[in-house]
């Protein structure tokens, strides 16, 4: 037995006795023998009298209970449905039975060994289950091969495929962003021919695409091909000096292409006037510029810092974290709305531009790199990050958080004219980043059973955990609520009491939530995003919870369903709330990097990528915590 436990077996026999079944006969001679008051009470007569009065009412109780069991056995015996049983409730001592009913009984207390064999028992039967995950885990690897077919027969080298025109398209800047975007799902997924099919297209062509190339942006660039090299060396062992594990080119190569074209991702910083980067950079000029209306994304200037970072520790290079965390540092002086930022900032000035505040599309992913920086970088004097991420929760939930009508679904909406304007009820796909990050800031990446043993958690953890729990649910329904099963890109909420008809809906009669959920035609279209899949493997990784599990699964069959492309690829859709959903001719790169990624992952075991020692870059990329020795 464990020498912690405050308590011993002796005291286990104790508690448990006190809880044993006595007799009526014990009970009594209890109360005879033991009693202090005996002598004194048998001194009187009136003392011996209600002695003996006791015993005779005892003595009649134990005889009224004996009769009454002759018949019950009798009409169990005969079960034959005759009269006398039917009559047994009745019986003239049960009312007696009644009133001698026996008091509830609180279960003995487990020993320790109890306890631990009880323990095992639920995690053997829990593993009983995982065959089942291990199954729909191995359809999300053949739906990653059966999209990598499609692009590798049709669009190899392009970014994007377009699977219904089987041909390739350069939407982001002409790097091969899906070859990259897929590396490192194909390494987890142990698809070891995709692995090497776009190893050998990097170590072949990606050089020269860099040097050649124009205008890419800085933050889609950094986040999908940077961290997407970054993660591809890491996982075959180049950070680790071991022998790499899948087939493909040694992996310095990922490591020179990721430092060859961060050096000309640099400029859109070095050559900005304040500490704001320039959204723009053409790669084959090393030179960079500014968005033509002038302004750079909040969220995209604040979402290259993990890359950075972690491109600083490898090589040894400090100019890279350094550039990279002057944004963060700067916006930390800048005034803010309860922690709460615009989505634009302007380059020239370094000052937010505009009032709109959002956690959609500009706004999302700085919030997410404010825990996930201070993550990565933990033990640091970076500190204040966790700060800011802090506040802007407090903001979120003080501006933001809204219950919709008339079934009170939890959401998260936009504040277009800043905090002295109207609150619009509109909430994009991509805010559902946020239920899993407001669990890994509770948590700070352990388990919540973890977290509570220890007494991590403070109450505005658990608070941010169940607002995470509750957006989570919120984002689910959102596929719930429409015919096809898929999410709109964006979704508006009914907060008017008793508005049951407040706009178009998702189609699916059946869903509680049909008349809380708007979708208006414009905004019906599914892009393959991964922001909920992303939440719900973060918070079945920190709750254990199953449900989790089920929600990911039933995304992933509507995907299949509606989305598969039988030559090869998945394809974006116009319109989820009708049935067939019409198709767009597209097939994101995150679809590959992030949004199967996540599934994948989400059926895996707790021990890969444990959430303590990686952060998940804004495209899914896994990077590791960067030592504190070092």
């Amino acid at each position: 037995m464990s020498k912690s436990l405050p308590y011993s077996m002796k005291d286990v026999h104790y508690d448990n006795a006190k809880f044993r079944q006595r007799s009526v006969s014990q009970v009594v001679s209890q109360v005879l023998l033991t009693s202090n008051g005996k002598r004194d009470c048998l001194k009187c007569s009136t003392g011996k009298f209600l002695v003996l009065l006791m015993i005779c009412g005892l003595a009649y109780l134990v005889l009224a209970n004996k009769s009454a069991v002759h018949p019950v056995s009798s009409g169990i015996a005969k079960n034959d449905g005759s009269k006398e049983g039917e009559n047994l409730p009745i019986h003239g001592s049960g009312r007696f039975r009644r009133f001698w009913r026996k008091p509830p009984r609180l279960p003995p207390r487990l020993s320790p060994d109890e306890i631990i064999s009880r323990n095992r028992s639920i995690q053997e039967s829990m593993k009983r289950k995982e065959p089942e995950w291990v199954a729909r885990q191995q359809k999300v690897k053949d739906a990653f091969i059966h999209a990598w077919s499609g692009y590798k027969a049709y669009a190899m080298g392009y970014d994007e495929l377009m699977p219904l025109s089987r041909r390739g398209v350069d939407g982001l800047g002409g790097l091969g962003a899906t070859v990259i975007d897929s590396l490192d799902t194909a390494m987890i997924m142990g698809a070891d021919e995709v692995v090497y099919e776009a190893g050998s297209w990097i170590e072949k062509h990606l050089t020269g695409r860099i040097e050649e190339k124009g205008q890419v942006n800085l933050f889609e660039t950094t986040i999908r091909v940077l961290g997407g090299l970054l993660s591809a060396y890491h996982l075959s062992g180049g950070d680790q000096g071991r022998i790499p594990e899948h087939k493909g080119p040694k992996p310095s190569v990922y490591l020179e292409n990721a430092r060859n074209l961060a050096d000309r991702l640099l400029t859109a910083f070095t050559e900005s006037p304040s500490d704001i980067p320039y959204s723009d950079v053409v790669l084959r000029e090393k030179s960079a510029h500014p968005a033509p209306d002038g302004l750079s994304s909040t969220a995209e200037a604040a979402t290259v810092q993990l890359e950075f970072n972690y491109l600083s520790y490898l090589t040894g290079d400090a100019k890279y974290s350094v550039e990279a965390m002057k944004v963060l540092q700067h916006i930390k002086t800048l005034p803010k709305v309860e922690g709460l930022v615009p989505i634009y900032i302007n380059p020239q000035s370094g000052h937010f531009s505009g009032d709109n505040i959002r956690l959609g599309s500009r706004g999302d992913s700085y919030y997410e790199y404010l825990i996930k920086v201070w993550l990565q970088q933990k033990g640091t004097n970076f500190s204040y990050l966790y700060d800011m991420y802090v506040e802007a929760i407090k903001g979120v939930r003080h501006l933001l958080v809204r219950k919709s009508s008339p079934n009170g679904l939890v959401f998260v909406g936009e504040l277009p004219y800043g905090k002295e304007g109207g609150f619009s009820p509109k909430m994009d796909h991509l805010v559902c980043f946020l239920p899993g990050t407001l669990a890994l800031g509770a948590t700070k990446g352990l388990t919540k059973e973890r977290a509570m043993r220890e007494n991590l958690l403070t109450f505005e953890d658990m608070e941010n955990l169940k607002l995470a729990e509750d957006l989570a649910k919120t984002c689910v329904e959102m596929y719930s609520v429409t015919s096809s099963g898929l999410a709109p890109e964006i979704a508006y909420f009914n907060i008017e009491q008793g508005d049951s008809e407040g706009g178009p809906n998702g189609g699916n009669k059946s869903s509680k939530y049909l008349n809380d959920i708007i979708i208006k035609p414009a905004d019906s279209h599914n892009l393959l995003r991964p922001e909920t899949v992303e939440s719900l493997f973060v918070l079945y990784r920190i709750t254990g919870d199953s449900k989790y599990r089920e929600w990911g699964w039933q995304i992933f069959e509507a995907f299949e369903k509606y989305t598969k492309i039988d030559s090869g690829g998945y394809t974006s859709l116009d319109d989820v709330t009708v049935i067939p959903p019409r198709r767009r001719d597209k097939m994101e790169t995150f679809f590959l990097g992030e949004t199967l990624k996540y599934i994948y992952l989400l059926f895996s075991n707790s021990t890969t990528f444990p959430l303590d020692e990686y952060v998940f870059n804004t495209e899914a990329h896994p990077i590791p915590v960067i030592p504190r020795s070092r």
